[in-house]
């Protein structure tokens, strides 16, 4: 019978004799684990801060915009652009669909005073903050009213207000778009960026008045917009939404060949970015495991070194009796030692990169149990693959032998 606390201590005292070969061999080992951790925790890192992004236009969002999915379009005339009487007949006609949100948008300058900025300007209807997920922080948002006057009021995201109004309070006062006065008549929620957009840095203001009094932008089929944001019902509704929106754009555009708008699914969307985020990061631990493989080599060679060293040690071994699995036991063991020890300081070392990439990105990655236990399951696993060879060339030492070559 095997002895294994007898093998196992024999096993832990010659590693801590040999402190930097053991060192050196679990080396490869901690930086295939510390690789696969970090690599599969940035990865869910990256999956979660695209959902979060996606999550932050609005609920159950669908996004309709001019223009074809096709890359090169086939009619001569010149695609229907989106206008505001669609998104009024989406809002009328489409059962699945709980708010509508038009939006005209521009780029232009904005002054307060002697201070002035760039700054991206969206003409909306009071529907967008429902359908977007917008807040107002102080004063208050578009309404039906300013819609329908055209009113020159203008809502400012928080980025933008701290721009152009430093330590006061925006609400109340003016500012320039087009060198038209507008008055600031709320502050929004801050928001966060989107896809490395900042939406704290918008302007908000009626779509009737960016149209009619700023962009100047007409159309033979009624006021353009820039795109049309779509809130379905529920979560269930949203693929019946985009259904039922596509067929009802095709009669009022009467399009035959190839539709000139495209609906976007944002669950699709999420669906899409997670498949591309995930495939990156079963790559990215693939390349990290090579790290594993080496590290195994690594062991494998060690322990081939340490029985041409302890050839002596061997043959009086099994000259007072040891048999060869005693002796095929204590290798074995020093080479999973080898393995899940340099698998743990690996685990820790991963972790701690993933706390420091959690503080420095906007990442938040996360230390994924399953890759920790499969990390070191493996690192085990490859310590005991790569022991067998020199733990059989150990045992099958003939004592006669390995007494006189000593």
């Amino acid at each position: 019978m095997v002895d294994f606390v007898e093998s196992t201590k024999m096993a832990v005292k010659t590693l801590t004799a040999n402190r930097l070969r053991s060192a050196l061999t679990m080396l490869g080992i901690i930086i295939g684990n510390a690789s696969v951790i970090t690599m599969v925790g940035v990865g869910e890192g990256a999956r979660e801060y695209a959902a979060g992004q996606f999550e932050s236009l609005g609920p159950n969002v669908l996004f309709i915009i001019p223009g074809s999915e096709s890359a090169q379009n086939r009619t001569l005339e010149r695609p229907r652009s989106l206008t505001l009487e669609d998104a009024e007949a989406i809002a009328d006609q489409v059962p699945t669909v709980a708010g509508v949100a038009p939006q005209l948008q521009t780029q232009q300058a904005v002054v307060a005073g002697n201070l002035n900025t760039s700054s991206t300007v969206f003409g909306i209807t009071p529907e967008f903050a429902t359908v977007r997920s917008f807040e107002i922080a102080d004063g208050r948002f578009i309404n039906d009213e300013d819609v329908n006057r055209g009113t020159r009021v203008v809502a400012l995201g928080p980025d933008l207000a701290n721009s152009l109004f430093p330590g006061e309070d925006p609400v109340g006062q003016t500012l320039r778009i087009k060198n038209i006065s507008f008055e600031v008549i709320g502050v929004m929620e801050a928001k966060g960026a989107f896809l490395g957009n900042n939406q704290d840095d918008i302007a908000y203001t009626p779509i009737t008045t960016l149209s009619n009094q700023i962009t100047g932008d007409t159309s033979p089929y009624g006021m353009e917009v820039s795109f049309i944001s779509v809130m379905a019902r529920d979560e269930q509704s949203m693929t019946a939404a985009q259904f039922q929106i596509t067929n009802l754009l095709r009669l009022r555009h009467k399009t035959v060949d190839e539709d000139d708008f495209t609906v976007r699914n944002q669950k699709d969307a999420l669906e899409l970015v997670g498949n591309v985020t995930g495939a990156l990061t079963m790559m990215l631990a693939a390349i990290a495991g090579i790290s594993l493989f080496v590290g195994g080599i690594g062991i494998m060679n060690i322990m081939l070194v340490s029985v041409r060293e302890r050839t002596q040690e061997i043959g009086l071994r099994k000259a007072i009796g040891a048999s060869e699995q005693d002796i095929l036991t204590q290798f074995m063991i020093e080479a999973t030692i080898l393995a899940a020890l340099g698998g743990v300081i690996g685990t820790l070392v991963g972790s701690g990169g993933i706390m420091l990439i959690s503080a420095v990105t906007p990442l938040a990655a996360g230390v994924s149990t399953t890759a920790v236990i499969l990390a070191v399951g493996v690192s085990g696993g490859i310590g005991l693959f790569f022991g067998v060879v020199p733990a059989r060339q150990a045992a099958k030492l003939d004592p006669i032998v390995a007494l006189r070559s000593a």
